[in-house]
């Protein structure tokens, strides 16, 4: 009888398999994920918070036919958009919309769980996040998360602090002690990951700078203002006060560039 022949599907162009060059964050914080992660083919991949599929396509190209990457996202909108790149490559790549944090306990379980910039969604109880996680990894399974880590952007956050002390800005000020405590460390990160018995636990930082100039240009900066300014502002219950207070902070950058984040990355494995 004939070998049978292995199954063709359709060749992925690079721009689905490779790491976006021009994008400046995840890509980098991705690039810190794969290093870490134990990626070999065959294997069942769960990738949370996945957006539009990065680096997730590329999990999908590594793991070849006979493995699975389901995505996983709470925005059908994201998904929409990564299921239009996908179109007819990698029909072993799934993905669902869904919150990690209410998946029915008979969720399937994987050999990886990855999520590149997802752990900083999971506040405010993320050990509690971390153990949910867990419960879908195979026995000597491997967990890899990324997230911006304590440290990201301090020039910036102390030079807002010392701003909203000279204009009294007393209770705004509370507000920015509070945002910046609840943002997650490396150690937090070791801690959580050994106090829920993942063992070989790795958490490692590396420095990002991110360039801005002034003005408009730092105040409407895509990676900034999607949620690291955002933060700024929602400590103001008035927002023509924020406004007026955001473009002092606009017109004076350069006491606080660089801006440096940390690119966290975590990892941990399920005892056998």
């Amino acid at each position: 009888m004939p070998t049978p022949q292995p199954h063709r599907f359709p060749i992925p162009p690079p721009w689905l398999t490779e790491l976006p060059q021009k994008d400046y964050w995840s890509t980098p914080f991705a690039e810190r994920l794969l290093s870490q992660l134990d990626l070999t083919q065959g294997i069942t991949i769960l990738d949370i918070a996945c957006g539009s599929g990065l680096p997730t396509f590329h999990l999908a190209h590594h793991v070849g036919q006979t493995g699975k990457v389901v995505g996983l996202d709470i925005s059908e909108a994201q998904l929409v958009r990564a299921r239009t790149y996908q179109g007819p490559h990698f029909p072993w790549l799934e993905f669902r919309q869904g919150d990690i944090r209410q998946l029915p306990s008979d969720f399937e379980v994987f050999d990886r769980i990855t999520g590149n910039l997802s752990f900083m969604f999971f506040r405010p109880h993320r050990k509690e996040a971390l153990q949910q996680l867990t419960s879908f990894l195979k026995p000597g399974g491997q967990l890899v998360l990324t997230f911006p880590s304590l440290g990201t952007f301090d020039s910036l956050w102390q030079h807002v602090d010392q701003e909203m002390a000279h204009q009294g800005l007393d209770a705004e000020r509370r507000a920015l002690t509070e945002y910046r405590e609840e943002r997650p460390s490396a150690k937090d990160a070791k801690q959580w990951l050994t106090e829920i018995g993942l063992e070989r636990v790795e958490v490692n930082e590396y420095p990002l700078e991110v360039e801005t100039d002034g003005g408009q240009a730092f105040l409407h900066h895509p990676l900034l203002r999607g949620g690291f300014l955002d933060d700024i502002y929602d400590c103001f219950t008035n927002q023509h006060l924020a406004e007026d207070f955001m473009n002092t902070i606009a017109n004076d950058i350069q006491r606080f560039v660089p801006l440096i984040a940390q690119r966290c990355v975590m990892s941990g494995w399920r005892a056998l």
